[in-house]
């Protein structure tokens, strides 16, 4: 009976076969891979095993259309042409996978391994760059196009844009080495030498993306960054100390000030969010000014952010504090003594 069929419905039916067992494999690739998660603790994400069953649809297809064009040969004349299809559809979507499968591995292993979230665009970038490449160059062997011209053209081409291209390639190599050297990664909070100052959003191949406290965007070429004075500061860790500079009149009890002084900051650590409340805040007196006797309050916060909110509070309270305890915090003084010359 079948081979009383005409030759395109039975090609209309495989390709409704292949079309549902396509879909039957990628049905049971997601079932397994929970399953190997579940018993092996084989921990995949999501988007992995999403990835993988797609990636069996694909090849699935690809080997049903081959079957197809290789047993029932709907058009003789184009035999040749299909089967090359069929391979170069095969490779891409290898291509496709493997870009995919190494992305992940960075973002999920790799890249968390060495301090750098997974929303770094310029690894992600480099990896399609060299996947697609190698795809490309398989394509090309199928089409029977030699590729030794090819590479030799791409080589001097790749001179000329180089050259004409200096600039992009030292903002692209300039964020390789931003990455590779942990100094700064997306998250951290960072300050240049110009008083550039943000949250770390994202490094690309061309830019890197700092988001201001004023919730603006500012966007910096890597080859800035690279040569500029960065001061980092959430490493070594993002708990950091500061400093807040006080002047208290010459006619003050100096043992009654530092007492004062200390029981307001870690009154403000303790009731403000962002505070270190276990740690101990001390005062440091340093000069003799003009009109003051000058100290500085060190104070511990969770992150730079924060210290806008302690200093505010510290700055207020003290105020007060030292009103009620009668401490003249002076105004500026000088006193000019006139000569009279007759």
């Amino acid at each position: 009976m079948w081979e009383t069929f005409p030759t395109y419905l039975k090609t209309f039916l495989l390709i409704g076969l292949s079309l549902g067992f396509s879909f039957l494999i990628k049905w049971l690739t997601q079932k397994k891979f929970k399953l190997l998660e579940k018993f092996f603790g084989i921990n995949l994400k999501e988007k992995t095993i999403n990835l993988l069953s797609w990636a069996f649809f694909l090849w699935c297809l690809i080997l049903g259309f081959y079957l197809i064009n290789e047993f029932l040969n709907p058009l003789p004349r184009l035999t040749s042409l299909f089967n090359k299809l069929i391979a170069i559809s095969f490779i891409l979507s290898l291509v496709w996978v493997f870009s995919q499968l190494l992305i992940n591995l960075f973002t999920q292993h790799i890249i968390q391994k060495i301090g750098v979230i997974p929303s770094v665009s310029i690894i992600e970038l480099l990896i399609k760059i060299i996947i697609f490449f190698i795809g490309l160059i398989l394509v090309l062997d199928i089409l029977k196009i030699n590729v030794t011209p090819f590479i030799t053209s791409l080589g001097i081409a790749g001179l000329a844009v180089g050259l004409a291209l200096k600039d992009t390639l030292e903002n692209f190599f300039s964020g390789l080495h931003l990455l590779m050297a942990r100094q700064i990664k997306p998250g951290d909070y960072i300050m240049l030498d110009g008083n550039l100052e943000g949250f770390v959003e994202d490094i690309t191949w061309r830019n890197t993306l700092l988001r201001h406290p004023t919730n603006n965007l500012i966007i910096v070429p890597n080859s800035k960054i690279s040569s500029s004075v960065i001061t980092n500061y959430t490493l070594p860790q993002p708990e950091l100390n500061i400093l807040i500079p006080v002047g208290v009149s010459y006619g003050s009890d100096l043992k009654k000030v530092e007492q004062v002084t200390i029981e307001v900051a870690k009154e403000v650590l303790k009731e403000i969010q962002g505070g270190i409340p276990e740690f101990e805040p001390f005062i440091r007196y340093y000069s003799f000014g003009d009109s003051s006797i000058n100290f500085n309050v060190v104070l511990r916060v969770r992150t730079y952010i924060d210290r806008h909110l302690i200093i505010h509070e510290f700055i207020k309270r003290l105020h007060q504090r030292y009103r009620e305890e009668g401490i003249e915090i002076p105004f500026p003084i000088r006193t000019v003594y006139l000569k009279n010359v007759s």
